[in-house]
């Protein structure tokens, strides 16, 4: 998959060649887009799902994450083409999009991708709230969208044609109304042949010229409908128990003279705009464009949103109304602040409404820290109990917040990551009895670890610091900053910590099955097979890679070896041990100098020798740990032969002589297949190539272990070569796209296609494997 990717707006709305390529994704994977000013970013996403002779897109189910937000979840394109398109805050200078088959599916894809830069200012932070079904006026403000995700749902043109994204500065898309009214015969079209102004803080950049030109207008009066009253209604389908953003673009293009146009404007039931004037925000000119922003919220059970427009009940005006262009965006993280404003009389309910329910929701708030704090101050009296205090590490503190133990998931790192929580040290001392040597289930650099047993049972496993040991405060630190920010299925998790008095102590997830070093020898624990010993690898090539490419820095592990790999009761593999991690190299570099750290057996070569630290540095390490998951020896024997006693160097021998097969720990070599075994055999003589540049990446070493795991597990009929004709064949025709011809997977980012299946990269090609497990 491409580590950096730029994409162009399109110049028109969906044009068929954006749908003749699509990337398949197998696993997790990500795009990384260089953000040169950080802000507001419109991040669009072109899908439409096909079938070929190598898989069918029709049945994928994926989820889509960047940073700061879940796009979409266990989302399933529609068989036609379609686009989202999403709103970002974004505050780094790189922006990731990460896709992640779901569990009832084998692949992910996307036929195209945007990212467009647009005004900070193009949303507002706080705007007006409707209740769509009270009565009354507006009375309240919503505050807190410019942190907020925005999906947009609608985006019409009133009374005007469909307007392409090569009309509009930031390339968006307006549909006509049409198939919105619910009564067409109330309402009329109108365009305006002039020029548009715009008011102070109402740019192009807002809406176009062709928007505000064009409108749908309340049609006149005549004898059927002689003085009846009538609005007309655009009807929208939404999302029950959600939150919308919805702005109205107006423009007088009807009126003969300022102030005589008077209306009314209702978003549901409720009244948005009353007596409405164009005139008295635009200084009394016509054909000046301004625009209305509110906040509404739908209640359970409503899927649909009404926006009418009305004659008002001032007799003195004519009936009539417009509506220029509307907007309907979903606030996909909808806690936010809302400010009531008290008002008088009977447009003063929404008023009441929202001061009720938020002084009912204060007081029920106040109620239970109330008795938080008695429960608090009576668990305080007892001898053992745990304080939880905002986390500080280096000068920054940070409240904690979420549950004491989190799973994590590929989607959240950065500053949305739960931060570990602070351990009084007597809690410590109760969880380990008094940190007994009985208990004692690893020993380190840093100093022993401990089993523990928090008050509710929850078993923790506590990495206490020897004051001797040559790892010290800079470890403890990099430990707790780093794990407190980063959350996958494959690292472990970090509780929390304790650094009273001179203690420095890490509390952790607690991994059932040990590591994965004594599962391979000088133990007495239960054999584990090759495909368990394949996936356990897969895992940990997960959890590097999403440490090299889920930030925007790659994190380097500098520590990579069996015993740092983790086991949980299901043999789920999980990365552990973050003391000696370092921050990989600026874009504009190459390395990072450093001085050398790590494990002897384990350690990069080229890294030992020039002091200048990769993350091809860990795929060394990586490599060493599939020869010692294959030979189940340790990685230094100095009771072995000479050339042995190595087992880098021993392994490499024999992977040169094309004779790996006969340095197989013997309880598995009679079930390895042959083509799995050459595979993984492949993957480790790169991962210990003596130069980092000719090493891969975690991200191909990932590739190319699950497709070992497939090769163990296909029917032996079936050829590496059929498999790889199947990896790079998509040739059918697409349906419902005009006149195209074909559609193709790409094979590499500059548009080659390699035909050595050792060369194939998972960086490079997305494509279906054969079957699911192991993913």
């Amino acid at each position: 998959m491409p580590a950096r990717t730029r994409s162009r707006p399109s110049t028109r709305l969906d044009p068929p060649e954006l749908y003749q390529t699509a990337r398949v994704f197998v696993g997790p994977s990500s795009y990384s887009f260089s953000i040169q000013e950080p802000g507001r970013h419109f991040v669009r996403l072109y899908f439409f799902p096909f079938q070929s002779k190598s898989f069918n897109l029709t049945n994928s189910t994926f989820s889509v994450t960047t940073q700061g937000a879940l796009l979409l979840n266990d989302f399933q394109p529609s068989p036609t083409a379609v686009l989202k398109e999403f709103l970002l805050n974004v505050t780094d200078s790189d922006l990731i999009v990460s896709f992640v088959p779901s569990e009832s599916s084998t692949v992910s894809f996307v036929n195209a991708l945007e990212v467009v830069s647009v005004p900070d200012d193009l949303i507002p932070d706080s705007v007006q709230a409707i209740n769509p079904v009270g009565n009354g006026s507006a009375s309240g403000n919503y505050k807190g969208l410019l942190e907020k995700t925005l999906e947009t749902v609608y985006r019409i043109n009133m009374g005007g044609p469909k307007v392409f994204p090569n009309n509009d500065t930031l390339s968006r898309t307006w549909f006509q109304d049409e198939k919105f009214l619910l009564d067409p015969n109330l309402s009329q079209s109108k365009s305006f042949s002039g020029q548009i102004s715009y008011m102070q803080g109402v740019t192009r950049e807002d809406a176009p010229d062709i928007v505000y030109a064009t409108c749908t207008e309340l049609a006149p009066t005549n004898a059927s409908t002689d003085n009846a009253i009538f609005n007309v209604t655009w009807k929208f389908d939404v999302d029950a128990s959600s939150l919308y953003f919805v702005r109205m673009h107006f423009c007088d293009i009807v009126s003969i003279a300022a102030h005589n146009l008077l209306f009314d404007v209702y978003i549901g039931t409720q009244s948005a705009l009353n007596d409405f004037d164009i005139s008295s925000l635009t200084l009394g000119s016509l054909a000046t464009a301004v625009y209305q922003d509110f906040v509404v919220p739908t209640s359970e059970g409503t899927t649909k949103l009404t926006v009418s427009i009305g004659p008002s009940i001032d007799t003195s005006s004519e009936p009539d109304g417009i509506l220029n262009g509307l907007e309907i965006m979903k606030v996909m993280n909808s806690s936010g602040a809302f400010i009531v404003v008290a008002s008088s009389g009977s447009k003063s309910n929404l008023g009441i409404i929202l001061g009720a329910v938020f002084g009912a929701i204060a007081a029920l708030i106040l109620v239970v820290v109330a008795i938080l704090l008695i429960r608090r101050r009576k668990i305080a009296t007892k001898q053992h109990s745990k304080t939880w205090v905002p986390f500080s590490v280096n000068g920054m503190t940070t409240n904690s917040v979420g549950s004491r133990v989190s799973n994590g998931t590929t989607a959240t790192s950065g500053q949305n990551a739960n931060l570990g929580y602070r351990f009084s040290f007597t809690v410590i001392q109760e969880a380990t009895n008094n940190f007994d040597e009985n208990w004692v289930i690893g020993v380190g650099g840093f100093g022993k670890v401990y089993k523990g047993v928090l008050r509710d049972d929850t078993k923790v496993a506590v990495k206490r610091g020897n004051p001797k040991s040559q790892q010290g405060l800079n470890e403890f630190r990099t430990e707790i900053e780093l794990l407190s920010r980063l959350r996958h299925r494959h690292l472990v998790s970090l509780i929390g910590f304790c650094d009273e008095g001179n203690e420095m102590i890490l509390v952790y997830e607690y991994m059932e099955k040990g590591s994965l070093k004594s599962h391979l020898y000088n133990s007495d624990l239960p054999n584990l097979s090759w495909k368990q010993r394949l996936e356990i690898c897969i895992g940990s090539a997960r959890g590097l890679h999403y440490l090299h490419t889920g930030s925007a820095k790659a994190i380097i592990h500098r520590d990579v070896k069996s015993a740092n790999i983790l086991l949980d009761e299901t043999l789920l593999a999980k990365v552990a041990d973050f003391g000696l991690s370092k921050t990989g190299p600026e874009l504009d570099q190459t390395h990072v100098s450093t001085a050398v750290k790590g494990s002897f057996g384990y350690l990069d070569p080229e890294y030992f020798r020039r002091q200048q630290l990769t993350d091809k540095s860990d795929v060394y390490s990586f490599g060493v740990v599939l020869l010692e998951v294959l030979c189940a020896r340790p990685v230094i024997d100095p009771t072995l032969p000479r050339e042995m006693v190595n087992l880098a160097e021993w392994g490499m021998k024999w992977l040169k002589r094309g004779e790996l097969d006969q340095i197989v720990d013997a309880r598995i070599a009679g079930s390895i297949k042959p083509d799995s075994l050459r595979k993984f055999g492949e993957t480790v003589e790169k991962c210990l190539a003596d130069y980092g540049v000719e090493r891969p990446t975690m991200g191909d070493v990932l590739w190319n272990l699950e497709y070992a795991l497939q090769l163990q597990e296909v029917d032996s009929s079936v050829s590496e070569v059929n498999s790889i004709n199947r990896i790079v064949e998509l040739s059918s025709q697409v349906e419902n796209i005009g006149t195209l011809q074909s559609v193709r997977v790409e094979g590499n980012v500059d548009g080659s296609t390699n035909d050595d299946l050792s060369e194939i990269s998972m960086s490079r090609v997305f494509s279906q494997l054969i079957k699911s497990e192991g993913r």
